[in-house]
């Protein structure tokens, strides 16, 4: 009997995804740092590096990778990803790198500048690089600065990974003091009530 090579079904589909992501995040970063070009890792990302120094089992997968770099460092970070193989590309006013010609920009990179608002309706901006500390492999937003750009965005997928922090002991109730109203106001709920 012949072997043959079955399709992968879905769980494994999934896990395929995630290493995927895993190996854009290690080779951008690696290319920014040969460059020299300062960076730190934000977004789900960057909440898993956290949760993983708790609880390893608590990391939730996400499907892209979330930069943040200086705005006058553009043109060094487009030499940097683009000769790790990533494109550069904008859509909807966001600067992104897809992963080839057949990369997509859903599980590209996407910049964010430091100092800047990632949206005009936001209370805050990005936090600044000096935010951030190494890693093992990469750059990464510290926890102050990852929580208060979790609190800024809010969205669905903010309040998870907000959750997921607060449920393995990152966060407790004596954060909401570190931050300005509104956002204390959302961590306090989502401390008081995080099963919702």
């Amino acid at each position: 009997m012949a072997d043959t090579l079955a399709e992968p079904i879905g769980w494994e589909r999934a896990l395929m995804a995630g290493e995927k992501v895993k190996e854009r995040l290690r080779r951008s970063t690696k290319a920014l740092d040969d460059a020299g070009v300062s960076y730190a890792v934000v977004g789900g990302n960057a909440v898993a590096e956290w949760v993983a120094r708790v609880d390893e089992d608590a990391v939730r997968g996400t499907r892209d990778v979330d930069l943040l770099v200086r705005r006058n460092d553009l043109l060094a970070v487009r030499q940097a990803l683009e000769g790790a193989g990533f494109i550069y590309c904008q859509l909807l006013d966001v600067d992104m790198f897809i992963d080839g010609p057949l990369g997509r920009p859903s599980g590209g990179i996407h910049l964010f500048y430091s100092g800047e608002k990632v949206k005009p309706e936001y209370e805050h901006a990005s936090p600044g690089l000096d935010e951030s500390e190494r890693a093992a492999e990469f750059q990464v937003a510290n926890l102050e600065a990852l929580v208060r750009m979790k609190l800024v965005s809010y969205r669905r997928k903010d309040q998870v990974h907000l959750l997921d922090m607060i449920g393995v002991g990152l966060i407790d109730q004596s954060w909401p003091a570190r931050f300005p109203t509104p956002l204390n106001q959302r961590l306090q709920e989502l401390l008081d009530d995080p099963n919702g």
